[in-house]
């Protein structure tokens, strides 16, 4: 399994880069993550909802809620064009983190 500090160091900028693939809600961002992770990660809704709170909070996400066919309110997400700039220097930070530990420990990455 991947630490506790990891994945809250890597929380944003998943949700926000699924969240580039398109509206989505809770529950199925946890199972994105899960199948993307392929197991390795499995969050909880307690973990994943503060997280949305605070990225709508910075404008980063909007939500909005959609009645379904069975009448139950289901809470929709998506990125905001701050929200994409956000992902932009997440993703930098994260490459050259990934750079950096590749060049430590030898391993030869693929040209993009």
């Amino acid at each position: 399994m991947i630490s506790k500090e990891l994945v809250g160091a890597s929380t944003v900028p998943i949700i926000l880069s699924i969240l580039t693939e398109g509206e989505d809600y809770g529950y199925e961002i946890i199972k994105k993550v899960k199948s993307y992770s392929k197991g390795q990660l499995e969050w909880s809704e307690p973990m994943l909802y503060p997280v949305l709170h605070r990225l709508e909070k910075g404008g980063h996400i909007v939500s909005r809620w959609q009645v379904l066919e069975n009448g139950r309110k289901r809470k929709y997400y998506a990125i905001t064009k701050e929200g994409k700039a956000l992902l932009v220097e997440k993703r930098s930070e994260w490459e050259q983190m990934m750079l950096m530990l590749a060049q430590m420990w030898g391993i030869k990455l693929l040209p993009s």
